[in-house]
């Protein structure tokens, strides 16, 4: 239920020491007016529908289904939100979740951790956020990683994100540290809409480094902050730095697709300009099969292309691994439409998923079963 598509030795010996072992799930919530373009996100039917999709999701996987919500779940085009999976697990576990607002327009209404971060401006502009915002963000992510793997050595860290638009920020850091990633990046599209992220990256990567790509961290000049300052949004460093700090205590599993892949990439950077410590053997990439298989992106590619301008290749390319679940035989379109391409992943779901088969020892049956159990008490609830 479980496969490995990179580094497989490493992903294999992370599996085998944290097998069993309960995990900590935490996500970081935040905003990039990127989300607000039209067509840009299927997350969210309308513009207006992405501004609240955060504190929806993050409503629902606190609460679950049988609560009122402040923000409900926003309308999609097709499919159901990938909260459904993360709460589905985080309720079989009993699985401790923190919350952490990096920078949304409204507070969820939720207990949560204000990180004192903004929300982005479009990535377009090529200032998407104050350089003292990112370093402020990436010091609270260090004191979290810290604080939360201090307290729980004996588990592993999920991290997960929500930020609409996220995977085209993705997209602006890692063509900004000189990575190939034009066209390998996913959406929540059934067809990814790689020209609409391209023109947006291009566009803000040429207003923020007018000198052209001689200045990017790729050729070893910029300042990894000042690029997430520029392209990026406020879960990203955010994430990073709460990695770092994490894998010297515990596993880290980055619970997410291409925007965490982005993440990746960004440690690494942040390590190397600010000479922090981390782990690297204890941070592994957890997805679903839907963004790892997906054919109008490429998450394997770009994984292993994050080797490819550094000396050692291996010690930047981290293990991918992606829950094999499968919605073929589910009885809810809802739920049929993630393997027409629809959403794939957000909130941890795959991350989520992967725990339940480490912990619970779940196959595909049983974490449907669940899955569609949480789908139909929030019918049920809504009726």
């Amino acid at each position: 239920m479980i496969r490995i598509y990179t580094q497989i030795a490493q992903g294999e010996e992370w599996i085998s020491k944290y097998r069993g072992r309960l995990p900590v799930f935490a996500c970081v919530l935040g905003f990039t007016e990127t989300g607000l373009i039209p067509g840009i996100s299927a997350a969210g039917r309308t513009p207006e529908d992405r501004k609240y999709t955060a504190c929806a999701d993050a409503e629902f996987l606190y609460y679950g289904p049988e609560h009122q919500p402040q923000y409900s779940l926003p309308p999609l085009a097709a499919g159901a939100s990938p909260v459904l999976i993360s709460r589905a697990v985080v309720e079989a576990l009993k699985i401790p979740v923190y919350l952490f607002n990096a920078g949304l327009p409204q507070p969820p209404a939720v207990p949560i951790i204000d990180l004192g971060g903004l929300p982005a401006r479009c990535l377009s502009s090529g200032d998407a956020m104050k350089l003292a915002t990112v370093h402020h963000l990436l010091e609270q992510g260090l004191i979290w990683g810290e604080r939360l793997s201090a307290k729980n050595q004996k588990r592993y860290l999920i991290l997960s994100e929500c930020v609409v638009g996220g995977t085209t920020t993705a997209l602006g850091i890692l063509t900004g540290m000189g990575i190939q990633a034009q066209g390998k990046v996913n959406s929540s599209h059934p067809i990814c809409n790689h020209a609409q992220k391209w023109a947006l990256v291009q566009a803000g990567l040429q207003l923020a480094f007018p000198g052209g790509e001689s200045q990017l961290f790729g050729a070893g000049i910029i300042d990894p902050l000042k690029l997430v300052a520029a392209v990026g949004d406020p879960m990203q460093v955010v994430v990073a730095g709460m990695a770092m700090a994490a894998s010297r205590n515990c596993g880290v599993l980055l619970a997410g697709g291409t925007q965490m892949l982005a993440v990746y990439a960004l440690i690494n950077a942040i390590a190397q300009a600010y000479a922090l410590a981390w782990q690297p053997e204890e941070v592994v990439v957890g997805t679903t099969r839907w963004v790892a298989e997906d054919s109008t992106g490429g998450t394997v590619e770009l994984a292993l292309s994050l080797g490819k301008s550094k000396k050692n290749k291996d010690e930047v390319i981290p293990p991918l691994l992606a829950t094999q679940l499968s919605f073929i035989d589910s009885r809810y379109p809802q739920l049929q439409a993630y393997e027409q391409g629809f959403v794939k992943e957000g909130m941890g779901a795959g991350g989520a998923a992967i725990a339940a088969h480490l912990n619970l020892d779940w196959q595909q049956h049983q974490l449907l079963e669940a899955i569609e159990k949480q789908l139909e008490r929030l019918s049920r609830f809504n009726n």
